[in-house]
């Protein structure tokens, strides 16, 4: 932006210039006037730039002795100004988004695959929770790890791996039969995609120029909304097709589910193609005293973009780029340049530990605290509220649901049906002293059916398919049960008399009831696709308003949204008020995911954002934990946590310097 007295001088001469200026546009008319004034007073971008970089420089020669690393930081800002913003930084864009959006698919994946997958793997509710916990205890864990060695070893390389790994692995995790490999795969994978969110936002930063920052990383971070929607979008079109699945004997079944998780898998393959042809970021690479890598890197960037816009003749005129060389890399080289490739292996990665936690370290430091304990502070409360109601809104649609079949259960007291044949489903009944006389159930479904105190004499069930059914305290006399799912975990304190099981049907003994899978898929769908209006005003008008004003505003609305939840009494009141929560609090995640990159410099930059994630993923994994507790006993509490959090990190954030117009170090 020009400064406002250089425009004003532009446009209206000085009053002791007046004079002169009459004398020489005599004999010209008004018009003539207008024209030359306007057209001389219109500056060119290229005299834009050239004016904030002498204003930079004036800044630096009025301050005192800078450092190398500083000198480095404006030299570079002024080389990616010169690079423009083009081809390179969309197409890099589009590959960091998939990598983004993989992400984003990785939470929904399991949740959306659970209510199928649970009688493959026969998994109780507790293995069902260990699965949803693992998910994100593995990404806090790749956040952690990739994060710091992003900063150590590059970006372009860290993340290589871990989308490799995470692939590898999610499609290992669609073939295992057992519970115990499908979690220690999900584990793993979650480490390899744990670490995108720290390391993009790294990369991506250092190939933007300062005015051009905020508002594309904030729209880079509306992929992991288009990711939630292809989760749920593909969780909705494949999981309820039976039929896309195959099997080999009793032993191997690949069901939809399956198919569904190697779909998933789809945004992290494609980034990881993507990436191959990528280059490390040249940042990085003057950061570690890599000057000619970073000068092929920087020219690559510039010839691209201004090929694309139609000027190939213009020359990249760099030669001389600042490069400090540090000792941390110099310490690398000496202690592997000595003994076996195994001892020099255990050097280097023992070396590259210690190096790690060094500069987790020192993000206390005393230049630093302050902004570690403000953005701890913020992540924790945004992750604790948000994840936290993530998890509320669903659970509660659940128990409203139950509660509305609870209401209709129909009760029969003391029925006699004797020589009937039952070729109905039955549903969401219970039967008291009943008595059963010659009677046929066969090929039916009986679902949410209690049988108590009753009598079956001379029955036959046959076919049977059941869920959620129970006989207590029955007496059962010369009845067969032939192809059924009624195991004995289902009579409980029932008299057998002259009773036989045949051919029993095969698989989990666990009861599971089967939820509203298109209901559960809708509300994430929505819930995603609510994201959209607030990522796109936030990217609008991060650089106009501020990055620390988006925060704080939206963290605060945010909070003033939860009071409505005590409005909340039907189903769809819940998803409407999940889709307006959603849709504020997107521009507050967006603004610290800026600022993280922004406050911290570039030695420390990815690693502060995988602590900061990291922490972000241990609160989202006590919010989801404490909320889901108090669902069907008492909505305040949940309220008032979240607003509570929300109204501390909104203040706090408020706090926070404004780093609109700072280069990034």
């Amino acid at each position: 932006m020009v400064p406002l007295d250089l425009w004003c001088r532009g446009n209206f001469p000085s009053p002791h210039e007046e004079d002169a200026a009459s004398d020489v546009t005599e004999g010209h008319d008004e018009e003539d006037q207008m024209y030359e004034g306007e057209y001389q007073g219109i500056p060119h971008p290229d005299e834009v730039k050239a004016a904030q970089r002498a204003a930079r420089a004036k800044a630096r020669g009025a301050g005192s002795v800078i450092s190398e690393l500083e000198e480095l930081s404006q030299q570079y800002e002024e080389i990616m100004e010169d690079c423009g913003h083009g081809k390179f930084q969309w197409t890099l864009f589009i590959v960091l988004g998939l990598a983004l959006m993989a992400d984003g698919v990785e939470c929904f994946v399991v949740s959306f695959a659970l209510p199928s997958a649970e009688k493959d793997l026969c998994l109780s509710n507790a293995d069902k929770g260990m699965l949803g916990l693992i998910v994100f205890l593995s990404m806090m864990a790749g956040a952690f790890l990739w994060g710091g060695l992003a900063d150590k070893v590059g970006r372009r390389r860290c993340l290589l791996v871990a989308l490799a790994i995470n692939c590898v692995f999610a499609f290992l995790s669609s073939f295992a039969q057992g519970y115990g490999f499908f979690l220690f795969f999900r584990l793993l994978s979650g480490i390899g995609i744990g670490g995108t969110v720290p390391i993009v936002y790294s990369y991506f930063s250092e190939f933007l120029q300062m005015d051009k920052r905020g508002e594309h990383l904030s729209w880079l971070c509306m992929f992991w909304m288009v990711g939630g929607i292809y989760a749920s979008f593909t969780a909705w079109g494949i999981i309820p097709r039976y039929g896309w699945g195959f099997s080999m004997g009793t032993e191997f079944q690949f069901h939809s589910w399956r198919v569904f998780i190697l779909v998933a898998a789809l945004p992290a393959i494609a980034s990881l193609v993507g990436l191959t042809f990528m280059p490390e970021s040249p940042r990085f690479l003057l950061e570690n005293a890599k000057h000619d890598e970073a000068w092929m890197i920087l020219k690559q960037v510039h010839d691209t973009n201004w090929r694309a816009k139609g000027q190939p003749e213009k020359v990249f005129t760099v030669t001389h780029i600042k490069a400090p060389k540090t000792a941390e890399d110099e310490f690398i080289e000496i202690q592997s340049a000595t003994g076996t490739p195994v001892q020099r292996w255990a050097v280097r990665s023992l070396t590259l530990c210690k190096l790690v936690l060094r500069n987790v370290a020192s993000l206390l430091s005393a230049e630093l605290r302050f902004a570690t304990l403000f953005m701890a502070i913020i992540w924790f409360c945004m992750a604790f509220s948000y994840y936290g109601l993530s998890v509320w809104f669903p659970d509660m649609i659940k128990h409203l649901q139950y509660e509305e079949n609870l209401s209709k259960v129909k009760v029969f007291h003391k029925e006699r049906v004797e020589n009937f044949h039952f070729n109905f489903s039955l549903e969401n009944q219970i039967h008291k002293e009943g008595e059963y006389i010659h009677d046929k159930f066969i090929s039916i479904e009986i679902k949410s059916v209690k049988f108590e105190d009753s009598l079956f004499e001379d029955c036959r069930f046959e076919d049977i398919r059941s869920t959620d059914t129970v006989f207590e305290n029955c007496t059962i006399r010369s009845t067969v049960f032939y192809n059924t799912d009624l195991w004995e975990e289902k009579f409980i304190d029932c008299t057998m008399e002259n009773t036989s099981f045949e051919h029993n049907k095969l698989g989990c003994h666990l009861d599971t009831v089967e939820e509203n899978d298109v209901l559960i898929y809708l509300v994430s769908f929505l819930g995603s696709l609510a994201v959209l209006p607030g990522n796109i005003i936030s990217a609008l008008f991060m650089e106009k308003i501020g990055r620390v004003k988006i925060i704080g505003g939206s963290m605060l609305i945010s909070a003033g949204c939860t009071f409505f939840l005590f409005l909340s009494s039907s189903q769809s009141a819940i998803i409407a008020l999940q889709c307006l929560f959603c849709g504020v609090s997107v521009a507050a995640w967006n603004g610290i995911e800026v600022v993280t990159v922004e406050l911290y410099p570039t030695s420390k930059r990815a690693t502060a954002f995988g602590v900061l994630n990291a922490l972000c993923k241990l609160a989202a994994v006590l919010g989801s934990s404490i909320f889901a507790s108090f669902v069907g006993i008492t909505k305040a509490v949940p309220i008032l946590l979240s607003f509570t959090a929300l109204v501390c990190g909104g203040l706090v954030a408020l706090k926070l310097p404004d780093t609109r117009e700072k280069v990034l170090q």
